[in-house]
């Protein structure tokens, strides 16, 4: 079992300028870096309170690599339909070879309206421009010059991508599902990893559109064990198991969190491409302590935690993703439940 911190955090300027935010979440990943955590994985949005901080997530994972030796730093998306392939494939393998290696590429559709249409973007287009840019990055990253004709840029015939990427043949690709099954069944139909925030619904309806990955790689003719399923959770560690004590110091940081993904979401997305998402707003309205824990959250003292864990690995995932920032939850409340995580759970699941 893998495990990553996972960052689209809570911007809350009454409570935390945004240098002290950075620097916080800089502290968080030099300590997964020393402690053996896998991954270190940051959004990209736009205007909005809900992962807003992080509008130029190369740069700051540029920024991290300079600051950490093993940690793997990924893209946890790239909202790809909101920029040209060409320039991502081009800032990703700046960032690959600063790593030495150590970059993943995650992509995704977005969904926010604002974001597409402050960027001059049909909603309707999301999904076509995803599947021809990661088709468009990959023949940049693996051939000696571009030739590619799109429906969406101008066409390149003859330019080699500089910097060529470190990694041969290609940084590992994700993409990052939600709802729709055609997007988890695109994904493991082209081999890539699966990225899946999984806090708004309930366990059995996140191990079901698991399902559809898994079931769509056989159907592929792809071994499952060839790849590999990341989901998201908020996660909070404590010395002991006290679920009074928990619900004290993460409902309301929760509640900021959803509310902000609320306000992001304010205006829905385009209803024939993003079909069933009203759904999703639903699942964050109804954010009572009892409605997220324990089975949407990884949350709790450790015996709590490492059962929460076998549970997803049963499941197939092969990755956690520890969205420990959130809300206005404290620096200091974040590394004490980092080091409970390093101290007492981290050495009882490594080997799950």
């Amino acid at each position: 079992m893998k495990f990553g911190l996972f960052y689209l955090p809570t911007c809350l300027p009454a409570v935390r300028d945004v240098q002290t935010h950075y620097r916080g979440v800089i502290e968080q990943v030099e300590f997964a870096d020393q402690i053996g955590i896998d991954y270190a994985w940051i959004v990209e949005h736009h205007f909005v309170r809900h992962g807003g901080l992080f509008p130029s997530n190369y740069a700051f994972l540029s920024y991290l690599a300079a600051r950490t030796k093993r940690i793997r730093l990924g893209t946890g998306a790239t909202v790809l339909p909101l920029n040209d392939p060409v320039r991502v494939a081009e800032q990703a393998a700046t960032l690959d070879q600063l790593s030495q290696g150590r970059f993943d590429f995650g992509v995704g559709r977005g969904f926010i309206r604002d974001e597409f249409e402050a960027f001059g973007v049909d909603m309707k287009d999301s999904r076509e421009r995803v599947e021809e840019g990661v088709e468009l990055v990959k023949q940049a990253w693996t051939n000696p010059t571009i030739e590619f004709k799109s429906k969406f840029r101008p066409p390149m015939s003859g330019l080699p991508l500089l910097p060529p990427v470190y990694q041969k043949p290609h940084p590992p690709i994700w993409v990052a599902c939600l709802m729709s099954p055609e997007s988890f069944e695109w994904t493991a139909e082209q081999g890539h990893n699966l990225l899946y925030v999984a806090y708004h619904v309930d366990h059995p309806i996140a191990v079901e559109r698991i399902g559809w990955y898994r079931d769509a790689l056989k159907k592929s003719g792809r071994r499952i064990e060839d790849h590999e399923i990341c989901c998201v959770y908020h996660a909070h560690f404590l010395d002991n198991d006290d679920d009074a004590k928990l619900q004290s110091l993460v409902h309301k940081p929760m509640s900021e969190y959803a509310a902000a993904g609320i306000e992001a979401a304010s205006k829905p997305p385009d209803p024939t491409a993003y079909k069933g998402y009203e759904r999703r707003e639903a699942g964050q309205r109804d954010f009572g302590f009892n409605t997220y824990y324990p089975g949407r959250v990884v949350m709790g003292g450790p015996k709590q935690t490492i059962e929460r864990i076998k549970v997803l690995r049963d499941v197939g995932i092969t990755q956690i993703g520890l969205l420990v920032d959130f809300g206005s939850l404290s620096q200091d409340e974040i590394m004490r439940s980092l080091r409970v995580f390093a101290d007492k759970v981290l050495p009882q699941v490594r080997d799950l």
